[in-house]
């Protein structure tokens, strides 16, 4: 029996749909995690810089108060540990309960700690610190579980022809993301500076602060949950996934009614087809047979995801360049206009880019090609900013600088960042797709998180003359930047071991359940009960 006959016609109806609506609704209404994601961590590097001038200023220093190391760990490194268990936890429940049945759960965290981090308690640094903290790490859980979901639930809905350019148009959200979040925080820095005028802190450090800038971050972070708030009754709406219904559920005319309904045509059920389908199919994890299977694809979803180098202090190599003026030149709500204006052209000249290059090439080139571009990129532009640093530092070169940094960020996003979210949601069985995407995600956020504390403390000055407060020397942004060019090297190499391509292939031909063999696997050696239990 051939593959084609061997599939259940509901799967092969969406391997083979034209794109429609639908398709494009799914794309929005998945991607606003995304959204919501990529606006917070990109607010979040300007609200910490603000909360050291509101909360942690001396009148008496030469340079204005910042956060101190552990505060500013914490600020930025809580939500990543939350993303990171969230990962993991909604992995595993959407492949128990289904996609649809806690996806609508993670939308509605978001939002209500979104709201919440704005609304810290009191005026006191260590309670608004503490509650921020406890809003930011159950934020980051909810964004964590839109990883593995919106991935999986949007591999399961597309065609197999432009299931890459989907699904990475669901990641390529966060740029709107950082866009909407360079905007607003623009918007309200210069609007407050309009409103309040202030001095610059050299000038008069008490009046550099105006007490209204308060109310720029809570605002800030509220906003992010707006558009997840519109699209909330949307994503409740949208039908569990056919593969989900059919080849974990094993409700055959279920996924045949929510599918003839989408796609508007009629689907025969095939129960008989189903049950010959899935028997046999059901190893775990842990199993012998996932590790002979898709043990080396794990690790290399998760390895090669571990590695992708993209550091949140962008502010800080600004300033190492100076490209943004000292802070003690600027009022407070002037250096948070300076550092978003910066990180917005970024964004908009390569971190969007990037995005959209994926979205528009993955199904010509391929996921492997794409992967390995990237990270050969990064580690070029990398090296070429870390070998001549100081060259970059010098009066009239910053803007080159910035032109090559930019490109750091294009080929992330044209290349790994985006990649490994794919791959994961297209290589592993309807059963355990949404928990094998988690895991890999869970080791993407691992390594950003040793990424951004490391880069915290890394990037200090050698000379401790020049380490700022709290801190001790590091190894400098040039080393720091060597070490970066190391880790995308090593990450090309895993991709070539161990990454499958997968373009233009099914969910069920890469993962294994549209093979004759695997229901025989291991030379015949299973049977299976009557209740359908796999015995060996």
């Amino acid at each position: 029996m051939g593959r084609q006959d061997q599939q259940l016609q509901v799967l092969n109806a969406l391997d083979a749909a034209k794109t429609q609506w639908y398709h494009f609704t799914a794309i929005i209404v998945a991607g606003m995690g995304f959204f919501t994601d990529a606006y917070d961590l990109f607010c979040i590097s300007l609200v910490t810089k603000l909360l050291g001038r509101i909360y942690y200023t001396d009148p008496a220093s030469p340079t204005p108060g910042s956060l101190p190391p552990n505060i500013a760990a914490a600020v930025n490194g809580v939500a990543l540990c939350g993303t990171l268990s969230g990962q993991l936890f909604f992995g595993w429940l959407g492949d128990k309960l289904g996609r649809k049945s806690v996806y609508g759960m993670t939308l509605l965290l978001m939002v209500i700690c979104s709201i919440a981090s704005g609304l810290s308690f009191s005026h006191t640094p260590t309670s608004v610190m503490a509650t921020l903290c406890f809003f930011r790490f159950w934020l980051g859980f909810g964004i964590g579980g839109d990883y593995p979901l919106s991935a999986t639930i949007m591999s399961e809905y597309a065609n197999k022809k432009t299931r890459g350019a989907f699904i990475a148009a669901v990641f390529a959200m966060q740029g709107f993301g950082i866009l909407a979040g360079g905007v607003v925080t623009l918007a309200m820095s210069a609007g407050f500076q309009a409103a309040f005028p202030a001095p610059a802190y050299e000038v008069n450090a008490a009046a550099s602060t105006v007490p209204q800038a308060d109310y720029v971050w809570r605002i800030i972070l509220m906003l992010g949950a707006l558009p997840a708030i519109l699209t909330y009754y949307w994503r409740m709406k949208m039908p569990e996934t056919a593969r989900y219904t059919a080849l974990v559920a094993k409700d055959a005319k279920q996924a045949s009614s929510d599918m003839a309904k989408v796609l508007q045509v009629e689907i025969e059920v095939e129960e008989e087809k189903l049950q010959d389908i899935t028997r046999g199919r059901d190893y775990g994890l842990f199993s012998a047979r996932f590790a002979k299977r898709h043990g080396a694809h794990l690790l290399g979803t998760a390895a090669t995801w571990f590695l992708v180098t993209q550091n949140l202090f962008q502010k800080d190599i600004f300033t190492s360049i100076h490209w943004i003026p000292k802070a003690r030149t600027m009022s407070a709500l002037e250096e948070v206009f300076r550092i978003s204006r910066a990180q917005t052209l970024i964004a908009l000249c390569g971190t969007v880019p990037g995005y959209w290059f994926t979205v528009f090439l993955i199904d010509i080139i391929g996921r492997f090609k794409i992967q390995l571009l990237g990270f050969a990129g990064m580690t070029a532009f990398m090296l070429g900013l870390s070998i001549p640093y100081h060259h970059w530092t010098m009066p009239g070169n910053q803007v080159i600088f910035v032109f090559l940094y930019g490109f750091t960020f294009f080929f992330a996003n044209f290349g790994p960042n985006a990649t490994t979210f794919i791959v994961p949601a297209e290589i592993f069985p309807a059963r355990l797709r949404s928990t094998c995407h988690g895991i890999s995600a869970a080791s993407g956020k691992a390594g950003a998180i040793i990424g951004a504390f490391g880069f915290l403390y890394a990037a200090q000055p050698q000379d401790k003359a020049h380490v700022d407060a709290g801190y001790k020397p590091g190894i400098g942004v040039r080393n720091a930047l060597f070490v970066l060019a190391g880790c995308n090297l090593v990450g090309f190499l895993m991709t070539w071991m161990l990454v499958p391509e997968s373009k233009g292939k099914s969910l069920e031909e890469m993962s294994g359940e549209a093979d004759d063999e695997e229901a025989s696997a291991n030379g015949g050696a299973i049977a299976v009960n009557s209740s359908g239990v796999e015995m060996v």
